[in-house]
């Protein structure tokens, strides 16, 4: 599904990217980077689908998205200054002869 049709589906479901991201527990940003690439992952396609088709059809989606109980992933990138990915940095004993 391109972007634009996405944007569309997310329309008809009556939520924002940024909605739509806290809904599945996801960055905006993760979900709005695939403007660049120009298409969305299939997955988020058919979230966006089937939340604009239950939307359409009056059935309320915040029990069904409920039930699964979404948690919000941390950013990449946030880790504590002098750590890589949560681990203290080591020095190496690398020479520079």
């Amino acid at each position: 599904m391109t972007y634009d049709d996405f944007l569309g589906e997310l329309n008809r479901a009556g939520l924002s990217v940024k909605r739509f991201a806290d809904l599945i527990g996801m960055q905006p940003t993760s979900v709005s980077n695939n403007k660049k690439r120009g298409e969305v992952p299939i997955h988020l396609a058919l979230i966006a689908s089937l939340l604009a088709e239950m939307s359409v059809r009056h059935i309320d989606y915040k029990p069904v998205i409920a039930r699964v109980k979404p948690v919000k992933k941390r950013p990449r990138g946030a880790a504590i200054g002098g750590r890589f990915a949560g681990d203290k940095q080591t020095t190496l004993g690398l020479s520079n002869d």
